[in-house]
């Protein structure tokens, strides 16, 4: 079986942590790098729920997409729920890795694995990094459909397609719009509104789509706009991941165990359909 250092640093070659953000907080939390592993968990969130499967799992690594400390603390007391997350971790040898934003711009990264899952032919980046000669890595991902589909239709897609959420899809835009070329982003993707329109694509997909950058972006283009829950964007990577972890103990005999958390951490756990519209809603004139 490996080390655990073995595995990060096959970890941090598929996700070097130098082409993350400045502002992330991605690598190793927390394991002995001397430790031998042998099974492996990845979800997205590095929450409770996630290391209690991994103690049940007997996984020796959890990778996670989102970090569990995003900014600077001064405790990991098991009184906060991260400092129990550490506290579980440590208590039972399990060690925590994490590719954030260094995922995100992969080749292949989060918005390869979201595309793949609509079942998208991608065609190049949306957000091209400068520092790839070849042209793949970078923010987001352009893609083609195979063929033509009403905007409703590929909300269906994007619903049949992607984990079951309370949130489900929203969709911004004329619903009988037909829609050949998409941008997606995995996670949060509204800082990304420019790009795609410079893109001129048909429709957006992405996540924690807010009310004013969507009211604005549909007053200056004709873009149809896609939201589904963060957690849902980003999940298919860790399939994506597990596979090519997966690819690297094949390699090198390791005879490492990976599994996908099929956990589902979206915070959000109830949608309640709106029935009324404001002039029978019983307010005030």
């Amino acid at each position: 079986m490996p080390r655990l250092s073995e595995v990060i640093a096959a970890l941090d070659a598929l996700w070097p942590p130098s082409r993350a953000e400045q502002w992330d907080a991605v690598g190793t939390v927390c394991g002995d790098p001397d430790a031998e592993v042998s099974r492996v968990l990845f979800a997205v969130d590095p929450v409770q729920e996630i290391v209690d499967e991994a103690v049940k799992l007997g996984a020796d690594l959890v990778v996670t997409h989102h970090p569990l400390y995003l900014r600077g603390t001064t405790t990991v007391e098991a009184g906060t729920f991260k400092g129990r997350v550490v506290h579980t971790l440590i208590k039972n040898d399990i060690a925590l890795h994490v590719a954030h934003t260094n995922a995100d711009t992969a080749d292949p990264g989060v918005s390869d694995a979201l595309a793949g899952a609509l079942d998208l032919r991608i065609t190049g980046p949306l957000v091209p990094d400068p520092s790839d000669p070849a042209g793949r890595r970078g923010l987001g991902r352009l893609c083609e459909l195979d063929h033509p589909e009403t905007l409703r239709e590929f909300a269906a897609r994007a619903a049949a397609r992607l984990p079951r959420t309370a949130q489900g899809i929203r969709v911004a835009g004329d619903p009988e719009a037909v829609i050949r070329t998409v941008a997606v982003s995995g996670g949060s993707g509204d800082s990304l509104f420019a790009q795609v329109r410079a893109a001129g694509v048909d429709a957006y997909l992405t996540a924690d789509l807010r009310h004013h950058p969507v009211s604005e972006a549909r007053e200056q283009s004709p873009l149809a706009l896609v939201d589904a829950a963060h957690w849902a964007t980003e999940w298919p990577w860790c399939e994506q991941a597990a596979a090519q972890l997966d690819a690297i103990s094949e390699r090198h005999g390791w005879g490492l165990r990976t599994h996908v958390s099929r956990t589902v951490t979206d915070p959000w756990t109830v949608h309640a359909p709106s029935v009324t519209s404001p002039s029978t809603s019983g307010a005030p004139n």
